[in-house]
């Protein structure tokens, strides 16, 4: 059954870009020539219908310029005929000259029966057709017929005048032949274009696709541990890709670092109250001692262990966070250290931005909210003050986060600073505690490329703790 689902999964996976590009490219190109090669067709047989028309007009003109009639109305033929085709029988290419009293027709009309024509009134145009005609062999044919109806005037008297019309005709196949031999040279070479283009619209696609690749390549280099991050020569579309991928991958390059390293400090850590333990098993203690030796001993391991893991757990956090609203957990913070310091009377107020928000864990909020606030509670006289405001902010990055604990407590000498942000050191070895909490602030604090300082409080006159988390992805 797996092994049939994967099947399926694999004849239903998608098409890759490439050819959903090239196969959109295609179509749409096609429709393209479809329609360019249709519209340039129905151009090419206007264009001709209507160059044949006005080729037969300007017979019908050239024989009108040409023919003469005597005193007696008969018509005299022209010498010289407009082309050649009207002098040969069957030619294709007729002229027929509708008289009063008779009609006139060019040596080409020999033989072909062609269709009846009737007397035009003068400056009246025809164009008709295809109109039927039996040829000389007797097959049928058909002619396009063009007329137009003159007056003449015999030795300009009014009374002489009469009416006469001139047919041109021309086979009607000739037209039909130029059409197929245009469409069949016209889709012959949209055909060989089209051929070109969808080639080079290959080339053009491989090529524009190929920054795709090169990300494609550089993560199975990074899969297969060949490069510990991507390159940053790609196209600016691509940069928030590669961005967030390499830093995926140094978030948990950095967790994996974190995770051994904190293994690695408690098994150092275990290994002193070990060696005591069983140091003091091989020696000759009493019972009494070796029970209060094991005591002190488990309750360090205890505090190590505690430390350690309270480490691990805010080693790490989610590249992509919801924004989360920071006062709804300053308040239930707070209202626990009011409990546990009642005795103190300490009052904590709060400055914070209603639209600053938090963009990780959580867990992480707590923790630095916690140990921050614990430590204004822990050496406030009677006043704490939480300030929480948006930091710098980028383009299409999530804006930074200020957030600072003042209290109005002894303060720290600026050269005690460093030496009171070891882990393990307490401010005053008097006061209860593990000297741990602003350890683990600095670990948060750091996991999310950010920054803590210390200084004294320009409000409250004792202690500042400030982080400053910058612009997330």
């Amino acid at each position: 059954m797996g092994q049939a689902r994967k099947d399926r999964r694999l004849a239903w996976r998608p098409r890759s870009l490439q050819a959903r590009q090239l196969l959109a490219a295609s179509l749409g190109l096609l429709a393209f020539l479809a329609a360019a090669g249709y519209a340039l067709d129905r151009a090419f047989v206007d264009v001709a219908s209507e160059l044949q028309r006005d080729r037969l007009r300007s017979y019908a003109t050239s024989y009108a310029r040409d023919i003469e009639f005597d005193r007696a109305g008969n018509l005299i033929p022209p010498y010289t005929q407009p082309d050649e085709r009207f002098e040969r029988p069957g030619s294709g290419l007729y002229a027929l000259v509708v008289l009063p009293n008779g009609t006139w027709s060019s040596e080409s009309t020999s033989g072909p029966q062609l269709p009846d024509a009737e007397l035009l009134e003068g400056g009246v145009e025809k164009f008709e057709g295809p109109l039927p005609m039996t040829r000389a062999d007797g097959a049928y044919g058909e002619v396009l017929r063009y007329g137009k109806g003159f007056i003449w005037d015999l030795e300009q008297r009014p009374e002489a005048e009469f009416p006469y019309t001139i047919y041109i005709m021309e086979d009607a196949g000739l037209l039909p032949q130029q059409v197929r031999v245009f469409r069949g040279a016209l889709w012959g070479y949209l055909g060989i274009a089209g051929l070109v283009l969808l080639l080079l619209q290959a080339l053009v696609l491989r090529w524009s696709l190929l920054p795709l690749r090169r990300v494609v390549a550089e993560l199975n280099r990074v899969q297969r541990g060949q490069a510990d991050r991507m390159s940053e020569l790609h196209p600016r579309e691509l940069e928030p890709l590669t961005e967030s991928v390499n830093a995926l991958i140094e978030s948990e390059r950095q967790n994996l670092e974190h995770q051994r390293n904190t293994m690695g400090d408690l098994a150092h850590s275990l290994k002193t109250p070990l060696a005591v333990l069983r140091t003091r098993l091989d020696g000759d203690a009493s019972e009494a001692e070796l029970r209060a030796e094991v005591a002190d001993q488990v309750q360090r391991m205890n505090e190590l262990v505690s430390y350690q893991l309270s480490r691990g757990a805010s080693g790490g956090h989610q590249l992509f966070a919801a924004p989360i609203e920071i006062e709804p957990y300053a308040e239930a913070i707070v209202r626990g250290l009011e409990k546990i310091y009642a005795a103190k009377g300490v009052v904590c107020e709060f400055e914070i931005d209603p639209a600053a928000r938090f963009h990780g864990e959580p867990g992480d909020l707590q923790e630095l909210l916690g140990n921050l606030l614990e430590n204004g509670f822990k050496w406030a006289r009677s006043r704490v003050l939480l300030t929480v405001e948006s930091g710098a902010s980028a383009p299409r990055r999530r804006p930074g986060l200020l957030l600072a604990v003042d209290d109005d407590g002894p303060g720290i000498p600026p050269e005690r600073i460093a030496h009171v942000l070891q882990r393990g050191v307490r401010g005053d070895e008097r006061v209860q505690g593990h000297g741990i909490g602003l350890s683990i602030v600095q670990d948060i604090v750091r996991s999310y490329r950010g920054e803590l300082d210390v200084s004294a409080s320009p409000e409250l006159g004792g202690a500042r703790f400030l982080v400053r988390l910058p612009p997330g992805l």
